[in-house]
Formats: structure tokens, C-alpha cells, sequence
């Protein structure tokens, strides 16, 4: 492991604790997920937010782990707490670094979301020792996480001819490539090649068809289609964490498997923007909007120019080269697969923000996330070639993801 850095070990918690086997429904960290993922969207900022649930779930299973001893000590090294109450412990966890991350004018929700779930838990030195728990948790992995990269200097070059204007709106965090990971060794642990040329007969397709498909006028398009792009031009961690959710809902799970499923899902995903934004940055491939009002400048016959093409969605302010959206949907689609194994898959299942909360449901894994690919090829930011590059690397990232994680103790 690679990221945040482990923190030192805590002391023993305050008081006495009753050291029976705690008990908790599993469902506590869904529920707490659920609150966390629609808190954080409520930021327009994908990279920033899935970083942020990254360090929630990690949190999260920090101090539900502590309590019942199922895996090795991780990153935080907290003491073992196993009179602690379970479902205070991850409302902390969950408090805590939200209100450590998230702006000031957000913490009343992130208050009233805490209230919310510490209010069945009894009063008593349990539920004293749970909150304390996930207060060490969260402090302790949002300080290891405080030179990860996140903040750094904007010093974006643009590409310019001399006295010659170019859009003057910087593109969306240029240094997120850098970013320690988590689970990968480094940042370019899994860059992938260039884009194909632009004389060669892939770039030509690629063209052809988003141009075809992805205008915001096309009449290629069918209704269902439109549907599916407009699902998924939704990105922030709300759309990605119900399906998520299905999966730990399985009947018989135990509470620290899903703190710990939840934690490899959201180190996955982050690790995958953390990859995405370094190839798009070291290749600066353009966009299919730039590409096709300028299609006769590209050296290849078969591509012809649409002065006034646009795309169905507004392009996001980043190279092209690959695609954000297949990363994060396949990196968090091998951590389910990984969780899954032989077993029957759940109907999974979630809602878009972009269309009114509207819901889609899949039967496999690999249905979800090749739908994710094609809607960005419908949504006409991306090209077929760039959502199969980006998707195998994020099935990449998640497998990792899934096999560094140590494994259970009892």
C-alpha cells in the first residue's frame, strides 16, 4: 500500500469497555454511505468528491475493524475497541472526515446526517467509546492523506501560438495525475499507449460515429440512447454508490466485510482518477468538438468537417484521452465482480441526478459497465477507442484494488 501514510498508533479508549462481541446490522454502513454520497455531490467536482468518500470508507472501516478484529490492523493502527458500539462508530467515522473536508457551508447537513444515524443508538459507555473510536479513525486517516497531492499550484501551460487567442477557461485539475495512490504503485502504473493516429483507420471510425451519434442534434440516435447518455452524464459518487449498495445488501453479510468492500470499492475508483488524469495529461488528445470543426486539418480523407458540430452534453474541461467515466464505472465494476465471485449477481441498480432521479438496473457487472462506455460515446465527449482503453484500465485498478486488501483474521 502506497497512499496516505499509516499514522501512529493510538492509546486505549477512555473507560472501561465491555469486551463482549459487538453486534450491528451490516446495514449501518450502507446506511452511512448512502448519507456520505449524496452529501459530497452536492460539490460539482467528480475528482475532489470521489477522494473524499475514499477516505470516508477508508475511515469507516477503520474504526468498525478496530471493534471486531475481522482483518489485520490497516492504516490508522487503532487500538482493538471490541466493546464499542458499532453503529456510533461509523456515524463518527463518517462526521468526522466529512467535516473535515467538506466546506462550512455544508457541515449542518453533515450534522443532521449524523444526528440521524446516532439516534437509535442508546446512550451509554458504548455508544461514548464508538464515537471517540471514529473520531481517532477519521482524524487519523485525513491527516495521512494531507500531502497526497491534492493541493498543488496551478501551473497549467496552454498550448498557444504566439499572440494568438486560445479560451482563456483553464482545464479541470491538470495535476490530479500526480496524486499518491492508494492501492497502485504510482500514478502511471497503468498508463496506457497513445491514442490511435489520426491517420489511421480506428481514428477514422471513432470519428464517424461519435460525430454521428454524439451530436446534440443527431437523428442516429434512438430514444433509448438518449436515455442512456443522459443517465450517465451524471458522474459524482451518488450515481456510482447505489449499485454498490446492492451488493452489500446481500442477506448475510457481516458489518466489517462491507466497511471493508466499501473501502477497496472507493480506493478504487479514486486510484482510477488518479490514472485517468495522468494519461490525459501526458497525451492532451482533443476532444471530439474541437476534432470535428476541424476535421479537414487532420491529415485523413474519411474524416470530413462540421463547422457547427456540438456535442449532446457540454464537453468537461479535460483532454480526451481516456475516458474518466469508463475508469471509474469498470475500476469499481471489478471490485463488485471481485466481491460477487461464482455467485448469482443482484439486480443492480441506481438513479441519475440528471434525469430526475430516473433509475436503471443491469444483470451482470459487465452490462453496467459497458452501458457507462457507450453512454459517453452517445454523450459525444467520448470516442469508442478511448472507453476501451479507459475501461480495461480501471478493470485493472479494481482488481488490485480488491487483491492487496489483507485478509480476514477470524
Amino acid at each position: 500500500m502506497t497512499h496516505c501514510r499509516r499514522s501512529a498508533g493510538f492509546g486505549l479508549l477512555a473507560g472501561m469497555l465491555v469486551l463482549s462481541t459487538p453486534t450491528a446490522d451490516a446495514d449501518v454502513v450502507s446506511d452511512a454511505n448512502a448519507k456520505a454520497a449524496e452529501t459530497v455531490s452536492r460539490l460539482p467536482a467528480p475528482p475532489i468528491t470521489v477522494r473524499m468518500m475514499a477516505i470516508v470508507q477508508v475511515s469507516v472501516f477503520e474504526s468498525v475493524n478496530a471493534i471486531t478484529g475481522r482483518y489485520p490492523a490497516y492504516r490508522a493502527k487503532l487500538a482493538p475497541a471490541p466493546g464499542a458500539s458499532v453503529d456510533a462508530a461509523v456515524a463518527s467515522a463518517t462526521r468526522t472526515a466529512l467535516l473535515k473536508l467538506m466546506p462550512a457551508a455544508q457541515h449542518p447537513a453533515v450534522e443532521a446526517d449524523y444526528g440521524a444515524l446516532l439516534g437509535g443508538v442508546p446512550d451509554g459507555p458504548a455508544k461514548a467509546a464508538g464515537i471517540a473510536l471514529g473520531e481517532q479513525a477519521a482524524t487519523a486517516i485525513v491527516a495521512s492523506c494531507a500531502d497526497d497531492g491534492v493541493v498543488a499550484a496551478d501551473v497549467y501551460r496552454p498550448h498557444a501560438v504566439p499572440g494568438v487567442y486560445v479560451p482563456t477557461v483553464l482545464p479541470a485539475t491538470p495535476h490530479w495525475g500526480k496524486r499518491r495512490p492508494w492501492t497502485m504503485t504510482r500514478p502511471d502504473q497503468f498508463r496506457p499507449g497513445p491514442p490511435p493516429s489520426l491517420t489511421s483507420d480506428t481514428w477514422a471510425r471513432d470519428y464517424n460515429e461519435i460525430k454521428a451519434l454524439g451530436a446534440g442534434n443527431s437523428t442516429a440516435r434512438t430514444a433509448e440512447q438518449t436515455a442512456i447518455a443522459k443517465f450517465w452524464e451524471a458522474t459524482l459518487p451518488s450515481v456510482y454508490w447505489p449499485i454498490a449498495r446492492v451488493v452489500a445488501a446481500t442477506p448475510g453479510r457481516e458489518v466489517t466485510d462491507n466497511a471493508r468492500f466499501f473501502a477497496v470499492a472507493a480506493m478504487a475508483m479514486d486510484d482510477a482518477l488518479t490514472a485517468v488524469f495522468d494519461a490525459k495529461y501526458t497525451y492532451n488528445f482533443w476532444r471530439p468538438v474541437t476534432a470535428i470543426r476541424n476535421g479537414d486539418i487532420d491529415g485523413n480523407d474519411a474524416t470530413e468537417r462540421e463547422a457547427g458540430w456540438t456535442p449532446f452534453i457540454d464537453t468537461p474541461m479535460h483532454p480526451e484521452y481516456p475516458c474518466a467515466h469508463c475508469i471509474v464505472s469498470a475500476s469499481l465494476g471489478a471490485v463488485l465482480q471481485a466481491e460477487i465471485g461464482a455467485g448469482p449477481t443482484p439486480a443492480l441498480r441506481s438513479t441519475s441526478y440528471t434525469v430526475g432521479g430516473a433509475a436503471r438496473t443491469w444483470t451482470s457487472v459487465s452490462d453496467f459497465t459497458q452501458e457507462v462506455a457507450f453512454a459517453r460515446i452517445l454523450d459525444g465527449v467520448h470516442y469508442r477507442n478511448s472507453t476501451v482503453v479507459g475501461s480495461e484500465m480501471g478493470r485493472k485498478i479494481g482488481e488490485q484494488a480488491a487483491a492487496s486488501f489483507p485478509k480476514p483474521v477470524r
